[in-house]
């Protein structure tokens, strides 16, 4: 066993007695040791039931002969960090995450680990970590959120968020956004919509990481705990069998795994995220293969903020199992993949239907023939830009109109919120990017701003920065290369004409390449925003948005 190199010899007897200062036995300490890396904490409300899975996770393992041992990394909430200075550190918390693991579990000579993440970064960087690693993993997540309820529709954090701009544009009371405000968010568990930690959670499943129900079932469901219990002994076949994440998360997986994305329409924050895990698998990914994929792949999915459904609606009607199987009906998905159940994805797959055609379409009748999101290249984005095209409204396609420029998050939503967008406008924020926001902030306020301003269908909004996975309209982000690096988008100017076509993947700033040119010789790089400490470094060291925004080599 890879734990014999802390526990095995005469040499290891101090080894031993620290173990025994745990409480262990000698019996407990034979067994495979294995790492619990849980992100609980008391501050995410995605996290706060991450004990509960972790006990369960313990007692599946203990089932099974094994020794579980649990240590815990960060987890940022990026709805509490939105909007000031803790956006900033929240994507970089990832790179933190994939190294925190690494550090414990190489020096602890861990057997094998089962990850319980929820919310946002967490899902992607402890699947870093587990590419990273390569022994035997499984992940389980705590689970999504319950939808809540206002005026007789059901709603979540988005709709809190839409509710702010809303309220200043006076089709909201103040009382009636403190009402949306105590019902939206009704359970503990990942945010109720299709946003990032859901579609990261649902891509885990996808890749083959994580057992059948772990992006859809409930946080507050007892299934979740039965889930989490059957993690904890599957880590267990896992380790007996040798099967390792490299194994599993090969290249065909992360093609079925885009193709899941394009079905259900996941966050933008899903390519960032999938081009990252790719990078450390040794997996090669083109964002071009994201647009080739998503042309031949049916939208079967509108969840909150692209439609009315949300988690709960998607796991009574099957889940990602059926949503594969309604898939592999058109030979979409590569049905060999390994999966962690030990089985292939076909095998997984073969008695799963659908169960509500009016959450998962039928493939014969999409909500589209293409994928829900989209790369868009163009003389603004030589290296790609990302939009959520299936939370596109249809009118904002196809637009063209004068660019308001804006160099924070901060002056635009104070332009938005003072109502001096006017239709046609396309918003650009820019030096928001990894290196020059640092930490490429998500725009979830001046989207929804936007929105609930009642401009989503007129104006658009481009950045360097990210989005949330709650943002709808026709908001493109990861805008490469960044403003900060000196990039197209840090060479417009108020009132140039931007054009964007997203059936047809361009966007454009029409300005002709002599002016550019003379723009450029004029250009600087303005001074880092954090001159000090982990985001100093980070700036220093983080790869372009095209890239994943992973680290230097």
């Amino acid at each position: 066993m890879r734990s014999d190199r802390a526990k095995k010899g005469l040499e290891k007897a101090p080894h031993r007695s620290l173990f025994k200062a745990l409480g262990l036995t000698d019996e407990e300490i034979n067994r495979p040791l294995i790492g619990v890396v849980n992100s609980k904490n008391d501050i995410v409300p995605g996290h706060i039931n991450l004990d509960k899975i972790a006990e369960a996770v313990k007692a599946g393992i203990r089932l099974k002969g094994g020794t579980p041992l649990e240590f815990s990394t960060i987890a940022v909430c990026d709805g509490i960090a939105m909007n000031h200075i803790g956006m900033k550190y929240s994507l970089a918390s990832r790179e933190l995450i994939a190294d925190a693991v690494e550090v414990m579990a190489t020096a602890h000579a861990f057997d094998a680990l089962v990850f319980i993440p929820n919310c946002d970064k967490v899902v992607p960087g402890m699947l870093m970590a587990a590419a990273r690693l390569n022994i035997p993993s499984i992940f389980v997540s705590g689970g999504p959120m319950l939808a809540g309820s206002f005026k007789g529709r059901k709603v979540s954090l988005s709709q809190v968020f839409e509710g702010v701009g809303a309220t200043a544009a006076g089709k909201m009371t103040e009382d009636e956004l403190y009402v949306l405000e105590e019902n939206a968010c009704p359970t503990c568990g990942s945010c109720a919509g299709m946003f990032t930690a859901n579609s990261m959670n649902c891509l885990t499943e996808a890749l083959g990481m994580a057992l059948p129900g772990n992006g859809t079932i409930p946080a507050v469901y007892a299934e979740r705990i039965r889930l989490a219990k059957r993690a904890g002994m599957q880590i267990m076949e896992l380790l007996a069998k040798d099967i390792k994440p490299l194994d599993i998360m090969t290249e065909d997986a992360f093609y079925n795994a885009i193709r899941l994305d394009m079905a259900i329409g996941c966050s933008t924050n899903s390519v960032l995220h999938l081009m990252a895990i790719a990078h450390e698998a040794g997996v090669k990914l083109d964002l071009n293969l994201f647009n080739r994929l998503s042309a031949t792949t049916p939208h079967l999915c509108k969840i909150s903020p692209a439609g009315e459904h949300h988690m709960e609606d998607l796991y009574r009607a099957g889940g990602i199992s059926a949503l594969y199987n309604e898939l592999n009906k058109k030979g979409l998905i590569k049905t060999e993949c390994l999966t962690v159940t030990g089985f292939t994805v076909g095998e997984n797959i073969k008695n799963t239907p659908v169960l509500d055609y009016s959450v998962i379409r039928p493939v014969d009748d999409p909500h589209s023939e293409s994928g829900g999101l989209a790369i868009l290249f163009g003389n603004l984005a030589p290296e790609g830009a990302v939009v959520k095209k299936g939370a596109v409204a249809p009118e904002m396609m196809r637009h063209e109109g004068k660019a308001r420029v804006f160099d924070s998050e901060e002056e635009a939503v104070e332009a938005i919120l003072g109502g001096r967008i006017q239709k046609g406008d396309v918003i650009v924020i820019r030096y928001e990017g990894p290196k020059g926001g640092p930490g490429m902030r998500e725009m979830l306020t001046p989207t929804s701003a936007v929105a609930g301003m009642g401009l989503d269908k007129d104006v658009a909004l481009i950045t360097d920065g990210r989005f949330s996975g709650a943002t709808r309209g026709a908001s493109i982000g990861h805008v490469s290369p960044e403003a900060a690096a000196g990039g197209p988008i840090a060479l417009v100017e108020e009132g140039d004409i931007i054009r964007i076509d997203i059936p047809a993947c361009k966007l454009e700033l029409l300005v002709d390449e002599k002016t550019l040119e003379q723009r450029r010789a004029r250009w600087q790089e303005p001074e880092p925003k954090i001159k000090t400490g982990y985001m100093k470094r980070y700036a220093q060291m983080v790869e372009s948005a095209s890239k994943g925004a992973v680290f230097r080599k």
